[in-house]
């Protein structure tokens, strides 16, 4: 996570509920500074309380979607990712509010968007429905969220470095660990985006699933 200021909008998280689900998730605040921040911790809360009581991405995201939409004063809205991984099938149900596509890597593949119709962002209407959306991922699978100041990092010209060279990035280094792969897309975003001021949160979370080597 690199914040466009001090203090950034854009957040991740990550927690096993229970010893078999690893949940994921990852959103984007309209607006930058202290109040995107300070409303981006209370989405935070909302989803990962909301989160341990079970349930699925979709339904997650409708409560978040409620309870920002009660409670927001400050007409901001976020998009949402969240992903709960069923550690011993690799068995991936997402859903999506406005987010970024992820990218998923199978192995002897590459990296390629993963594609799905998107939801409303959360805290614009109250009572959105989401979908769900199934992914299985195999022993040596990757997944790849982020927010949009990946795609539209700009370089002194106003040049996005969009999704093409994103994958490009992510295939460079697409046998190495997670936290290469990290690397490799922050560097090639650093190279092209030069000496330009960053104006957007950018922020990237990767796993990997490795099948019954977790369970030894």
């Amino acid at each position: 996570m690199t914040p466009a200021k001090e203090v950034g909008g854009d957040f991740y998280n990550f927690f096993l509920i229970d010893h078999d689900h690893l949940l994921m998730l990852i959103g984007d605040v309209s607006g930058k500074g202290i109040p995107a921040a300070l409303f981006m911790m209370q989405n935070n809360i909302i989803l990962s309380d909301r989160a341990r009581m079970g349930g699925t991405p979709a339904e997650i995201l409708e409560f978040a979607n409620k309870r920002i939409c009660e409670q927001d004063q400050s007409d901001m809205f976020v998009t949402l990712w969240a992903g709960i991984l069923d550690l011993s099938t690799g068995r991936l149900i997402f859903a999506n509010a406005g987010h970024e596509d992820p990218a998923v890597y199978r192995r002897n593949g590459s990296f390629e968007l993963y594609r799905t119709k998107h939801g409303l962002v959360c805290g614009a209407m109250p009572d959105i429905r989401y979908r769900d959306f199934e992914l299985q991922m195999e022993p040596g699978s990757k997944l790849f969220i982020y927010t949009d100041g990946v795609p539209e990092a700009s370089d002194k010209d106003f040049n996005m470095f969009m999704y093409k060279r994103m994958l490009e990035s992510l295939n460079r280094d697409k046998e190495g660990t997670p936290e290469e792969i990290l690397e490799g897309v922050r560097r090639s975003v650093k190279e092209f985006v030069g000496d330009s001021p960053q104006f957007d949160d950018l922020t990237m979370l990767c796993v990997e699933y490795r099948g019954a080597e977790i369970k030894n």
